[in-house]
């Protein structure tokens, strides 16, 4: 009898991973996929907004392998220096790949509702981001604001109408200023307009921010928003034309 249950237990087991292993295959969620098949469907999506990247990696590469070989044959060590320039060429190639994947994944994202969140993912483990806090949308456009809370401060980003933007983000700086005590809020708008911060520049310009918060006063902070957040009325957030979904994948080329 126990050996029968034994065997049932086994059986299901095997069928578990099975099932699990199919599900993982054929899953869309880049979180579900190892780090190759990551690697080959950032490679797919950047070559259709970066047509010359294949001649580029292939020459970066070549051309760093070229050049330790010829220090090899100078110095009378060919296969040795072969060997390394060989490891370099794919290190730079790899470098490369991943600057111009970020630049890949900006463009595809980039005027698109909710984009700012792209370069949030950016931002490293010592930051923390909310997406799209508020929504709102008008007439020409979808007016939303994210947050972000790390060393440099708390930030409010907002994205859509620059004059509607304006009073949505004094608001919110207000509420926000109400429970962060002493902490200073700070405002961006994204956009390519006079005093507004590019897409491609976001995240460089928040982690460029002057160092205000030690990691313990992020993570208190970070409990009053949590509260701030709770008693947000719920309300459906207006449907953009962009996933980012994967986003974070695609710009470090993994």
């Amino acid at each position: 009898m126990a050996s029968e249950k034994a065997k049932a237990l086994a059986a299901k087991q095997k069928a578990d991973i099975k099932a699990e292993k199919e599900r993982r295959k054929n899953s869309k969620d880049p979180s579900d996929w190892g780090r190759w098949r990551q690697f080959a469907e950032t490679y797919k999506i950047t070559a259709q907004y970066d047509k010359p990247l294949p001649w580029i990696l292939l020459g970066a590469g070549l051309g760093v392998f070229a050049i330790f070989l010829i220090i090899g044959f100078v110095l009378k060590s060919p296969i040795i220096w072969g060997f390394l320039g060989l490891s370099a060429g794919i290190v730079a190639a790899m470098g490369l790949f991943v600057l111009r994947a970020k630049k890949a994944a900006y463009r595809r994202f980039e005027g698109q509702a909710g984009s700012a969140e792209v370069a949030l993912q950016m931002l490293g483990k010592k930051w923390k981001y909310t997406p799209v806090i508020t929504a709102s949308r008008n007439r020409d456009s979808v007016d939303v604001i994210h947050r972000a809370l790390g060393p440099g401060g708390l930030v409010l980003i907002g994205e859509g109408d620059a004059r509607a933007l304006k009073a949505q983000l004094a608001s919110e700086k207000r509420k926000h200023e109400q429970v962060a005590y002493g902490v200073g809020v700070m405002v961006i708008q994204m956009g390519k307009g006079g005093g507004q911060i590019p897409l491609d520049k976001l995240s460089n310009h928040i982690k460029k921010l002057p160092k205000q918060l030690s990691p313990a006063k992020v993570e208190e902070v970070s409990a009053r928003l949590r509260a701030l957040d709770a008693m947000r009325p719920k309300m459906p957030v207006p449907k953009g034309p962009m996933s980012t979904k994967g986003a974070r994948q695609a710009m470090r080329g993994r």
